[in-house]
């Protein structure tokens, strides 16, 4: 973490009367340190968007324009350098769409770029998405050698009729391929499964996550499946388990995993001791991030404000633009009466809750601001605190949003 000092990035250093008169402004905030800052680079295209999937991703048709979009990320970072000056990189996330689509030289290209204009912590955790369907081993010794240290691999299921219904471009087979192909080329590694599939029963998603932890993974993330709006389930809903029915898968899981080891240290993560992982640590924890790529957002912090950005979405139109050096389609900066609740909205997440003091040093609100929501939270059994930790109850987790929009502001 960085010290600041209470000066506007985009203003002259005032007297000492005018940080005085900075710090009395009701509409400032005052960060006495700038969280840790990570980067985010979205890749947008896949081979085939599946039916639960809300993000921005594009079916690929066609070669894909690599080399431009390359060109279009190095100059997105370039035009972001001077609202991050001597901030150093701690963490890095490739995601998408499907990054493993991308070539081994594309790939060496991006790491080289982000190093050339970045300070990167020595010990960066730096993470890549694949898809079990793009699977190449010399390809992803080819990503390890590049600098990527950390793989999360897209499982969703090993049952080849719910790989089917999610729409998947992997088999079963395939599936357990790639796992061998991640074991077997990083030290640290991630499957996502998901859960509350059409037509699954409690046993198979049990024998999903056994099958899953025959690999030993050092981390799991598991995920109740949702309808969300503007996907094709959405539109054509598939018959799930019901509440009660899910409800028992997650409760089995949970037990499963408590069983083998593995800490649930976040809503849907679960970990090996020192496995966590610290790019959505810093998330949760309400950290800094930049975020480059089509559709890719920012929270960034000032000494007295703090500012979210979205990209443009649509790939074309992205490359255009942040060729052009205006990347960025939203800018905004946060409300002192939205920060209690963005906070909580991320640190509610976790199952040990945050240090009293994280409050204060990332919003740059005393905890008093949010005084009257706690004490309903804890009325309602939904949370505890002393004057040290905060976290969510058994009940807070259980109904977390419930628990979360508690701290709405009105």
């Amino acid at each position: 973490m960085i010290p600041i000092k209470p000066v506007l990035p985009d203003t002259p250093a005032p007297s000492a009367m005018g940080t005085v008169q900075a710090y009395m402004q009701p509409g400032l905030l005052n960060l006495p340190v700038l969280p840790p800052l990570s980067l985010y680079v979205h890749f947008p295209w896949c081979v085939r968007k599946c039916p639960y999937c809300d993000f921005n991703s594009h079916e690929a048709s066609g070669a894909l324009p690599e080399a431009q979009y390359l060109q279009a990320l190095r100059a997105d970072l370039e035009a972001a350098l001077p609202l991050i000056w001597g901030r150093k990189i701690y963490t890095i996330f490739i995601g998408g769409g499907t990054p493993s689509l991308m070539s081994a030289a594309g790939l060496d290209r991006l790491m080289s770029d982000i190093r050339s204009l970045l300070p990167l912590d020595g010990a960066a955790e730096i993470t890549m998405e694949a898809n079990p369907g793009t699977f190449e081993a010399e390809k992803f010794r080819s990503y390890r050698d590049s600098g990527i240290n950390r793989l999360s691999v897209g499982i969703q299921s090993f049952n080849p009729r719910h790989l089917k219904a999610l729409g998947r471009i992997h088999d079963d087979n395939e599936a357990r391929r790639a796992v061998d192909i991640a074991a077997s080329n990083f030290d640290n590694f991630n499957l996502d499964l998901m859960f509350a599939l059409p037509g699954q029963t409690l046993d198979e998603a049990s024998q999903d996550l056994a099958t899953a932890l025959s690999f030993a993974p050092p981390h799991l993330s598991l995920y109740h499946l949702t309808l969300e709006p503007n996907t094709v389930f959405a539109k054509y809903p598939p018959v799930v388990p019901d509440e009660d029915a899910s409800a028992e898968m997650q409760d089995r899981i949970e037990a499963e995993l408590q069983a083998a080891g593995y800490g649930h240290y976040e809503v849907s993560a679960y970990a090996r001791p020192g496995r966590r992982a610290r790019h959505n640590l810093n998330y949760w924890e309400f950290g800094d991030y930049l975020g480059i790529g089509a559709g890719a957002h920012s929270k960034l912090s000032f000494p007295h404000r703090i500012v979210r950005q979205a990209r443009y979405k649509q790939p074309a139109s992205y490359m255009e633009q942040a060729l052009r050096g205006n990347p960025i389609a939203e800018s905004n900066e946060v409300g002192r009466r939205e920060l209690g609740f963005e906070f909580m909205l991320n640190a509610l997440r976790l199952s040990d809750g945050f240090a009293v003091n994280l409050f204060s040093e990332r919003t740059g609100l005393p905890i008093t601001a949010i005084d009257a929501q706690l004490d309903e939270a804890e009325r309602r059994g939904m949370l505890l605190r002393d004057h040290q930790r905060i976290r969510p109850t058994e009940l807070g987790q259980r109904f977390l949003n419930d628990l979360q929009q508690i701290f709405l502001a009105e």
